[in-house]
């Protein structure tokens, strides 16, 4: 019997400022590509929201090349496994004040340093296209959503965005997960953050059960949908937002034209091999 093959493993609770909470994300680099079905074994083995697989870029365009496994699937975007990844290789390279990533649907993203050393560490800029979602009726998925919903829109990435009138009735739902995991849809459900206790302009909640992903903890692509909509709506380009799940995470949120950048902290968890 040949002896296992180790490959690097990291987990990173991204947009946390301390362990168990935000969103875990396993970052994986390889020196080469391994087959889909073995990256989607590895996704599901890991069992983890989501796994970021790199390898160096030959291109030029980006240090690395960036793909995003679930435990099901493998996805366009994924916000926080692309901020872990940035600190797994940030940390790595103390010299670099920031990654480029090149990536399959969702072009250059960029992760950067934000601030310095007496910021404390784990602390990084991240930039993500932004998705603009029209009003569109969904009477189907306010009902699975529960709730008063006041506003639904929707973004062709496959974003739903139900909006509520207070981020009580954000924290307070209950969703019919079996009605809304027949589509890959990531459903965001969002409000205003007045009165909430984590004193965030704006708060919202992230289900993906048809990805495998019954509610996400920390999101960072769905603020791609988030950042135009509350940017319009509060009329200022920055603000404040927490994602209130049972873990929880804050995201700095800022437009940038057709981009949107995110900004929040990292912490290690794990360091180790994964043996295949």
């Amino acid at each position: 019997m040949s002896a296992a093959r180790r490959l690097p493993i990291s987990q990173v609770d991204a947009f946390a400022d301390r362990p168990f909470a935000g969103n875990p994300a396993a970052v994986m680099p390889l020196e080469e590509w391994l087959d889909d079905a073995t990256l989607q074994a590895i996704a599901a083995e890991n069992n983890l929201a989501e796994t970021a697989f790199l390898v160096p870029d030959e291109s030029g365009e980006a240090d690395y090349e960036l793909r995003w496994f679930t435990p099901a699937v493998e996805v366009a975007l994924c916000g926080h496994a692309t901020l872990a990844s940035g600190h797994v290789l940030l940390s790595a390279a103390q010299w670099r004040s920031d990654m480029r990533f090149r990536t399959r649907k969702a072009g250059i993203l960029t992760v950067a340093r934000d601030g310095d050393d007496d910021d404390g560490p784990g602390r990084y800029r991240m930039k993500l296209p932004a998705y603009r979602a029209a009003a569109k009726p969904m009477p189907d998925v306010a009902r699975a959503m529960g709730g008063d919903v006041a506003e639904t829109l929707w973004h062709d990435g496959g974003y739903a965005l139900i909006v509520y009138r207070s981020a009580q009735a954000v924290r307070a739902l209950v969703p019919d997960l079996a009605a809304l995991s027949e589509s890959d849809v990531l459903y965001i459900a969002t409000a205003p953050g007045a009165g909430d206790p984590s004193g965030a302009d704006v708060v919202s909640r992230a289900f993906a059960p048809g990805a495998g992903i019954p509610e996400d903890p920390v999101t960072g692509s769905a603020h791609s949908v988030l950042a135009p909509y509350w940017a319009t709506r509060l009329g200022r380009d920055h603000f404040a937002a927490y994602q209130a799940s049972k873990r929880g995470g804050h995201v700095g949120c800022r437009l940038d034209g057709d981009m949107v950048e995110l900004s929040g902290t990292c912490v290690t968890t794990l360091v180790g091999n994964f043996l295949l």
